[in-house]
């Protein structure tokens, strides 16, 4: 047990570097603050979640001692705990029940299903931060975008034809302040997910990972995530916080969904001769356009609704005998 709270320390700590690395304002400190789980990760995956943890606890209470109080909320908040619920639930494990020695691992789709949960919890956990009714909200973001991109509320009267005033700036804030909750719940779905699958890829190269790797083309979700997507896209037409916490939490949700899709495009497509044209023209139009996204979500969704790989499967018939 001793070498385990040696492991979650000198995890809590590379955690705790990489989530403070933000205080510098350098745009490298962006991508080293999204890997801040990744340490945490690999101490669940690769040892234990009691190590995991400590990893949590020790880096909270770092930053903590070293910035003041309310960067332990934030640390525990959006880095600690979730990476160490994600870890404990990727490592657990019941025997198959076939009276063999096998064991039943936590479900890969489950995993994907917690990471956009999570990824929008986080998110509307930082709502209050900015206000707690929708008005204050929006004019706090609002505020803090403005001053983020240097825009002078007095500037429109002076503003050279041709160039945008500060009403056109407005407009595009106002657009962003919009846009922002769900866009940061989606990037959180996929921090989440690109590292524990990062976690994981170290864990398994190490030789430390216990579970076997999951066949993720065949990625399952269960029923209820469909009647909980609905219900927040219901809220998100509501007005007021209600809406806001809706909008977060279908925009997470929806990811997984887009996860989902992209497992079953791998396995409708095999066999295509242009599969690897046809897998690598999605992946990058999604990379560089981001709307495509939209479309395997649909995927997945339809995925739920119709089994499209079975269909597909089916259709296909068993293999040829060589």
């Amino acid at each position: 047990m001793m070498h385990l709270g040696f492991i979650g320390i000198g995890a809590g700590a590379a955690a705790a570097l990489l989530f403070a690395s933000v205080t510098s304002g350098t745009w490298l400190s962006i991508p080293l603050f999204y890997l801040a789980p990744l340490p945490v990760l690999i101490a669940g995956l690769g040892w234990s979640h009691w190590a995991a943890l400590a990893a949590a606890l020790t880096g909270a209470l770092a930053l903590g001692a070293t910035f003041g109080a309310i960067f332990i909320l934030a640390f525990l908040a959006t880095v600690g705990l979730p990476a160490w619920w994600l870890a404990y639930l990727a490592m657990l494990a019941r025997p198959a029940g076939n009276g063999a020695s096998a064991l039943e691992w936590y479900p890969a789709g489950r995993l994907v299903v917690w990471s956009a949960v999570l990824a929008g919890l986080i998110v509307v956990a930082a709502i209050p931060n900015f206000g707690f009714d929708a008005d204050t909200f929006r004019n706090s973001l609002h505020n803090v975008l403005t001053h983020v991109l240097r825009v002078e509320s007095d500037a429109s009267s002076d503003a050279p034809a041709g160039i945008p005033g500060v009403s056109d700036a407005d407009r595009l804030i106002d657009l962003m302040v919009g846009a922002i909750p769900p866009a940061a719940a989606v990037l959180a779905t996929i921090t989440n997910l690109l590292n524990l699958w990062l976690a994981a890829r170290i864990v398994k190269f190490s030789g430390l990972l216990k579970r076997p790797w999951p066949h993720l083309p065949s990625l399952t979700f269960p029923r209820a995530l469909t009647a909980a997507l609905v219900l927040a896209v219901i809220l998100s037409f509501f007005s007021g916080l209600l809406g806001i916490v809706g909008g977060v939490m279908s925009a997470s949700l929806l990811m997984a969904y887009g996860v989902l899709g992209l497992a079953v495009l791998h396995v409708i497509t095999q066999g295509m001769d242009a599969r690897l044209f046809v897998l690598g023209g999605v992946y990058a139009a999604v990379l560089v356009f981001g709307w495509p996204v939209l479309a395997i979500c649909m995927l997945g969704l339809i995925e739920t609704a119709i089994d499209l790989r079975a269909r597909v499967a089916r259709k296909r018939g068993p293999p040829a005998l060589t």
